[in-house]
């Protein structure tokens, strides 16, 4: 028997949020979901990688939470904060909006940590801040 409402698949928030940063970050600065290869020459630009955290339905099938994990790096802590809050207010901005498969509403900064990262004990730790954002989302 048939009369609830159809199911309908979410947007991938990921690509959608990559798409959306790429179009508004200053030039140059690489975005993705992973880091880049070359991650050390790419730092002087920046470095924004996304990655789905997490989320569930809202209003089931109509909305949906998602939470991204945004790992921020650059060539010092002032340089990767900046873009760090850069990012930050480009992914605000963009709520009640659409983007790519996704109206987008409700977008949050969750949390900011300053975390760098040591590839190895033989190397400096690179600024890196982690960024995580939440958003509810439905299909465009």
């Amino acid at each position: 028997m048939s009369g609830g409402l159809q199911a309908t698949a979410m947007p991938d928030v990921e690509q959608v949020a990559v798409a959306y940063l790429k179009s508004v970050l200053p030039d140059g600065t690489a975005v993705g979901t992973e880091w880049p290869p070359g991650l050390e020459s790419k730092l002087a630009a920046g470095v924004v990688s996304v990655t789905l955290g997490g989320g569930g339905s809202r209003q089931k099938p109509v909305t949906a939470d998602r939470t991204l994990d945004i790992d921020i790096l650059g060539a010092t802590k002032k340089q990767t904060r900046d873009l760090a809050a850069l990012v930050s207010s480009q992914l605000i901005a963009a709520s009640g909006t659409v983007q790519g498969a996704a109206r987008i509403y409700g977008v949050d900064e969750t949390s900011l940590i300053w975390l760098p990262y040591k590839a190895s004990a033989e190397t400096d730790p690179i600024p890196r801040y982690v960024l995580v954002m939440s958003a509810v989302v439905r299909p465009a």
